[in-house]
């Protein structure tokens, strides 16, 4: 599995860094709570290890934030804070498991595995709508209204991806992954100018926008009605 490890103290992350690859995950280790959103943000690893008390914020409000982007990767919060309100605390943010230090690895091992198997619900539906967007995932077709929309096959996984999430925030990195299948790199404009075509095919001749810019961030498609 692909793992973030949000943890400041460099003893600490680098002791369990080396037990979570020799145990063959790949792991990602950073100090900086903004640094960590931003990676989480990418919705590019299978769990996440985050301690709760890290500079430039805290654990919770780095989850919370996630959350609210519609990041659902599991997260174990890894921390010294241990009381009861403190774990309740930790769950309530967005937390799926808790771990006190100091702890024994095999433990962090086995719950980083255990959260690492859930798997997400299946989605069976074969019909997406926001407002009077809809689309038909069986024959690859979308509507606005009684208006056929003319996608390429492209613009229509861009588009249903964004409906999949629709009322989140979708980053242009989880778009180059999950899309294209490419490394997030800063200086392409390859998820701008796609979203610049849709837009026009989508919400332009329409008068009513469906899919928005979040300034520097990326996009959410949702009904302003």
């Amino acid at each position: 599995m692909k793992l973030l490890l949000l943890e400041d103290d460099a003893e600490t992350a680098e002791f369990a860094r080396r037990g979570l690859l020799e145990a063959g995950h790949t792991v990602d280790v950073v100090a900086q709570a903004d640094d960590g959103l931003h990676l989480i943000l990418e919705g590019a690893h299978d769990v996440l290890i985050i301690d709760r008390m890290i500079p430039g914020g805290d654990g919770l409000s780095v989850v919370r934030e996630a959350r609210k982007a519609g990041i659902a990767t599991p997260v174990i919060f890894l921390t010294a804070v241990g009381g009861v309100r403190d774990r309740v605390e930790g769950l309530e943010s967005g937390g799926d498991d808790y771990l006190v230090k100091p702890y024994a690895f095999s433990e962090l091992l086995a719950r980083v595995q255990a959260l690492g198997r859930r798997a997400p619900a299946l989605d069976m539906r074969t019909r997406l709508e926001v407002g009077d967007l809809s689309l038909d995932l069986a024959s690859r077709t979308a509507r606005r209204g009684d208006a056929r929309l003319d996608l390429t096959p492209q613009e229509f996984k861009l588009l249903e991806y964004l409906v999949r999430h629709s009322g989140n925030i979708v980053t242009r990195a989880m778009l180059l992954d999950k899309i294209w299948g490419f490394n997030f790199d800063p200086r392409t404009n390859l998820v701008d100018a796609h979203m610049s075509r849709l837009r026009a095919k989508v919400d332009r001749p329409f008068g009513t926008d469906l899919i928005h810019t979040v300034r520097g961030t990326g996009y959410s498609v949702h009904d302003q009605a």
